[in-house]
């Protein structure tokens, strides 16, 4: 088993890895829109690049943008630090064949898939949907999700 040390990817909140790699799979931890090199919450648009923004709908509207722009900013933050991490171990977003996505709001869930679908052009990976209560380290967070890649060691 190997795990990573490479600052680019997902960076957890606590002692563990951001992923492991077991033969040629890839287990990658939940992953929430933290920084904490920053100490930064991903909160709204404003927290992601504006090309990111403008790609997951950003409408320069306050209202609408106050109301989707957490989700989808952390939707995006999220995907995007899963999109590097599996880079960081050799693969690309097709090789994640599964998925398992925490919200504290079901209701997230059709703003959440619009992003995904933009990380996930060809087959959509296999999927498990939860709401929960909350999660940590803040009431701020709204979305977690973990990935399984398969990422062959020959590739």
């Amino acid at each position: 088993m190997t795990e990573s040390s490479t600052s680019q990817l997902a960076t957890p909140l606590a002692r563990y890895s951001a992923y492991r790699r077991v033969g040629d799979f890839v287990f990658l931890s939940g992953i929430i829109a933290v920084d904490p090199k920053a100490q930064m919450i991903v909160k709204g648009f404003g927290d992601i690049p504006s090309e990111a923004a403008a790609a997951i709908g950003q409408s320069r509207e306050f209202s609408s943008d106050f109301k989707q722009g957490p989700i989808l900013a952390q939707s995006w933050y999220v995907l995007d630090r899963i999109r590097a991490t599996v880079e960081d171990a050799g693969g690309q977003m097709n090789d994640v064949f599964k998925l398992v996505q925490y919200f504290k709001n079901l209701d997230h869930f059709p703003l959440y898939s619009r992003v995904r679908n933009l990380f996930f052009t060809g087959t959509s990976p296999a999927s498990t949907v939860v709401e929960v209560s909350g999660m940590l380290p803040s009431e701020d967070i709204l979305i977690e999700v973990e990935a399984t890649a398969f990422i062959p060691l020959s590739k």
